[in-house]
């Protein structure tokens, strides 16, 4: 673990002699991550392994071919806030931002996989029956500090100058009723800590989601769509009503979440919430009000390893579980509750801790 510590140490002095803690220029940089092989990341931070059945389409999409005669219907969602420029709109609520494009699903596939690649990702997950991709850990270098300690040190060691923090992102395509798509990006990150008092040894831990990096990867996209710069910061800046939280029950001696709000609201948001913790979502039924999941459950002859311990598997892990995770409303109420994978009600450990990660993301 020297090298490791050395980073740690290394960086700590960058940033010290540091005359400003700001960065200048473009706050966004993951252009290194495509430079050589993918990003190595220690084994704690592993996904589940993916299913080899799904294959990316081949041909390439034009974005700009795609937006010639398209002309896309105002929102027809009430509590959320809307902007449309062309075919592409962003709508909004509280702090969750997603993009409704009056395109099919099958054609945004290639340029939003275009759009991370060139972003300076590659991509872990590319799974276009069930409309998710997903990048592999990737470091942000716009946050090394610009001081003259990495102009010097940084070509030399590059390995070694490190911001400690990595940054993995999730698209999710979805079809709307209208024949257009909806598109969320959310955001999963993880920092890098010295895992004893001696600071002899690092480990690597969950950092919470950063909702401006989604806002700011969403309004990129709009570009890539076809949205100017200018328009596109304007409408990605504007405010929206706060989501409602949610909470954790108990019905029929089953552990549920409960929000006050209709479906498509909780839908969504409980959509988000499982990209953002990290689910491997298999597939969905919106008309069912299911997604299906896979989650790991913690080791019992381990100490539960807190909240993303649940949802990353390592070598010795059991194998994962395969749930529904359902959505039932009834007017503006809505419950979510946890199905095994043969839709009979789970009231076991697992049910409890997954509802609990759930409305854990809501609050």
């Amino acid at each position: 673990m020297k090298a490791a510590t050395t980073r740690l140490s290394l960086l700590a002095l960058a940033m010290a002699l540091s005359a400003c803690a700001a960065l200048e220029g473009d706050k966004i940089d993951y252009k290194s991550a495509t430079k050589g092989s993918t990003l190595e990341v220690p084994p704690d931070l592993t996904q589940l392994s993916r299913d080899s059945r799904y294959n990316v389409p081949g041909g390439t999409v034009s974005a700009a071919a795609m937006q010639a005669g398209q002309a896309a219907q105002p929102s027809g969602t009430a509590n959320a806030a809307a902007l449309q420029l062309g075919d592409v709109r962003i709508e909004r609520d509280g702090n969750q931002r997603w993009l409704v494009v009056n395109r099919p699903a099958d054609k945004l596939w290639e340029p939003v996989r275009d759009f991370w690649q060139e972003s300076g990702f590659n991509l872990a997950q590319a799974e276009p029956n069930v409309g998710i991709m997903e990048t592999d850990w990737a470091e942000n270098r716009a946050k090394l500090p610009q001081d003259f300690i990495r102009s010097t040190l940084g070509k030399l060691l590059d390995s070694l100058y490190s911001t400690g923090e990595r940054d993995k992102f999730r698209t999710r395509l979805e079809r709307n009723a209208n024949g257009g798509t909806e598109i969320y990006i959310t955001h999963r990150g993880m920092i890098e800590v010295y895992g004893n008092v001696s600071k002899d040894s690092t480990v690597w831990q969950p950092r919470p989601s950063d909702p401006e990096l989604e806002t700011e990867f969403l309004r990129r996209l709009m570009v890539k769509l076809g949205v100017s710069q200018e328009q596109s910061k304007a409408v990605a800046a504007a405010p929206a009503p706060r989501a409602q939280s949610a909470r954790m029950a108990t019905v029929d001696n089953k552990p549920v979440v409960q929000l006050d709000e209709g479906f498509d609201r909780a839908w969504r948001r409980i959509g988000l919430a499982l990209d953002r913790t990290g689910f491997t979502v298999e597939d969905r039924n919106r008309n069912e009000g299911t997604y299906f999941v896979r989650y790991v459950a913690p080791n019992a002859e381990k100490k539960d390893p807190g909240f993303f311990g649940k949802l990353f598997s390592s070598s010795n892990a059991t194998p994962p579980l395969k749930y529904r995770i359902l959505v039932r409303s009834q007017g503006e109420s809505t419950t979510v509750s946890v199905l095994n994978e043969a839709g009979v009600p789970e009231s076991s450990a697992n049910a409890e801790r997954i509802v609990r990660v759930i409305a854990d993301d809501l609050k």
